[in-house]
C-alpha cells in the first residue's frame, strides 16, 4: 500500500520567503470564543485514552501536508513509503506544495475539513497556527515518546510550547551556514575559513586580489532578513521583545546589524542589487566565492557537483549566534473530529520521529541530541554546523511575528541595503509599524 504525491513546484531551497498574502492571512480573527488556545483545541468531550503508540481500528486514510519540495523532499517521500508498507490499517497521503503557499492554504483548508490531519510546520509558525485552533497540543504524545527538554536544545524544545500546551514535536534544526568555494579559496591562498569580523575581511581582500571582484554578495530580499537577526544576535540584542510586546530593530545591536550589511555594499564586496536567489545562483556558476545560506542547500550543492566547502557563519559581533529553524510535526484540529484518524495521526508522528536519524540524509539536523550522539551526522556537510547547535537562535514564540517579519523586517532590510535611506531611520520606522502590528496580533490572537 502506497501514498501519492502531489507536488506543485519544486525548487532548490525549502524555505521560501513568507510573502504579504501571509501577513494578510494573519489578521483573521482567532476562533474559539475566548478561550485558551488549549481550551477550544481539547474540545467538550470526555478525554481521551493516553496514546500507547499504536492503531488498532479500521482502514485509515490520512492527509499528510508538507513543504518539502527541495532536495529534501524525496527522503520525506521515501520514509512515507516504507511506513504505508509497514502499517496494514492505515494509508499516507501526501500533498507537497511550497511553504509560502502552505501556511496561506493550510488554516482555511482544516476548517472546511479538508487539509491536513498531519503534517510538518516551521516552529515560528506554531504560535501562529496553535492560537488560531488549527493543531492541537500534543502534550500526551510527547509523553509517550518519553521526549523530554533533556534531549533537545532549550530553545527548540520551549518554543514548541503555546499557551503552556505542546503543539510540535521537533523533527530537526536547520540554520544559516557559510558556504565558500574551495577553488577560489586555494587560489586566494586561504587555507582555513574565517571566524569572526577581521578574518571575514581578509578573505573578501584576498579574494579580490586573486581577481574575484565580488566574493560576497549581500541580497536585498531572501535571506538578507536573516543575515540581520543573526547579527544583531551576534551583536547582543533581539529583534523582538520575547513577550510579543515590541519589535526592536532600531536598537543599538540592530543598528550595528544593518550598516555592517550595508557596508558589504560600500566596501565594493557586493554588486548593489543582488536580487532574491541570485547570490545562490551566482555561487553554483562560480561567480561569487562565498554565500550566507541555509543548510537545505547541502544537497543541490552536492548535485551539481559545485566546489565548496561548509562552516559556522562568521561571528561578526561579540557573541556567537546564528538564525534557526525548525520543522515540527503537528496534528490539525481536523483530526480531532476523528477518533482513528487521530490516533493513527499520533503513530504517524510517533514513526517518523524515530526516523530522524534518516532524516538527516536531507541535509537537516536531528532535533534529538540522543539520536545525534549516535552517530546519525559522521561524516555528513552539516556535521560542523551541528557543533554549533547550542549557539542557533530561534524567534520567539508569539503569534503573527511571520506577518511582522514580511510587512516591516524585510523591506527595510532590503532598502538598508539598496542605500535608499539612513539605516538607522529605517529601522526605526520598521520598528514603530512591527509593533504596531504585534500590539494588533496580541488583540486578535487574545495574546
Amino acid at each position: 500500500m502506497t501514498g501519492t504525491t502531489t507536488t506543485w513546484s519544486r525548487v532548490p531551497r525549502p524555505l521560501t520567503m513568507l510573502s504579504a498574502v501571509l501577513a494578510a492571512g494573519l489578521t483573521l480573527a482567532a476562533c474559539g470564543g475566548g478561550q485558551s488556545a488549549g481550551e477550544a483545541a481539547g474540545g467538550g468531550g470526555e478525554p481521551a485514552a493516553e496514546f500507547d503508540g499504536t492503531y488498532d481500528g479500521e482502514n485509515v486514510e490520512l492527509s499528510y501536508w508538507n513543504g518539502f519540495t527541495g532536495g529534501d523532499g524525496p527522503f520525506m517521500e521515501e520514509l512515507v513509503a516504507q511506513f504505508n508498507e509497514e502499517h496494514e490499517n492505515i494509508e499516507v497521503t501526501s500533498n507537497t506544495i511550497q511553504w509560502a503557499d502552505f501556511y496561506q492554504r493550510v488554516p482555511a483548508a482544516v476548517q472546511a475539513g479538508e487539509g491536513p490531519d498531519v503534517g510538518v510546520m516551521h516552529l515560528d509558525q506554531i504560535p501562529t497556527n496553535a492560537a488560531r485552533n488549527v493543531i492541537i497540543p500534543l502534550d500526551d504524545l510527547a509523553g509517550s515518546l518519553e521526549l523530554t527538554a533533556d534531549d533537545f536544545t532549550e530553545e527548540v524544545w520551549n518554543a514548541g510550547v503555546y499557551d503552556d500546551a505542546r503543539y510540535g514535536i521537533p523533527l530537526d534544526v536547520h540554520s544559516l551556514a557559510m558556504y565558500y568555494n574551495t577553488e577560489h579559496f586555494e587560489a586566494a591562498g586561504i587555507t582555513e575559513p574565517p571566524t569572526d569580523d577581521a578574518s571575514f575581511h581578509e578573505a573578501l581582500d584576498k579574494l579580490q586580489a586573486a581577481g574575484y571582484e565580488t566574493p560576497f554578495w549581500m541580497p536585498t530580499l531572501w535571506p538578507s532578513h536573516l543575515y540581520f537577526l543573526s547579527l544583531t544576535w551576534q551583536f547582543g540584542g533581539d529583534p523582538y521583545a520575547g513577550d510579543g510586546s515590541a519589535a526592536t530593530y532600531d536598537e543599538e545591536a540592530g543598528i550595528q546589524a544593518i550598516e555592517w550589511q550595508r557596508s558589504i555594499v560600500e566596501d565594493g564586496y557586493s554588486p548593489p542589487d543582488v536580487a532574491i536567489d541570485s547570490q545562490y545562483q551566482a555561487f553554483k556558476n562560480g561567480e561569487n566565492s562565498i554565500i550566507w545560506d541555509g543548510i537545505w542547500q547541502i544537497n543541490d550543492l552536492e548535485e551539481t557537483g559545485t566546489p565548496y566547502g561548509i562552516a559556522p557563519i562568521p561571528t561578526i559581533g561579540d557573541e556567537e549566534a546564528a538564525w534557526a529553524n525548525s520543522h515540527n510535526f503537528f496534528i490539525s484540529s481536523q483530526a480531532e473530529q476523528d477518533p482513528d484518524k487521530l490516533e493513527a495521526s499520533k503513530v504517524f508522528v510517533a514513526w517518523l520521529s524515530e526516523q530522524s536519524a534518516t532524516w538527516a540524509g536531507s541535509g537537516m539536523i536531528p532535533a534529538r541530541l540522543s539520536v545525534r550522539e549516535e552517530g546519525a551526522l559522521d561524516g555528513t556537510p552539516q556535521e560542523i554546523i551541528a557543533d554549533t547547535i547550542d549557539t542557533m537562535r530561534f524567534l520567539p514564540p508569539v503569534p503573527g511575528l511571520g506577518g511582522v517579519q514580511a510587512e516591516a523586517l524585510e523591506p527595510a532590510v532590503a532598502e538598508s541595503v539598496l542605500g535608499s535611506g539612513d539605516p538607522a531611520e529605517l529601522m526605526g520606522t520598521a520598528s514603530e509599524q512591527g509593533t504596531e502590528l504585534m500590539e494588533r496580533n496580541a488583540e486578535t490572537f487574545g495574546g
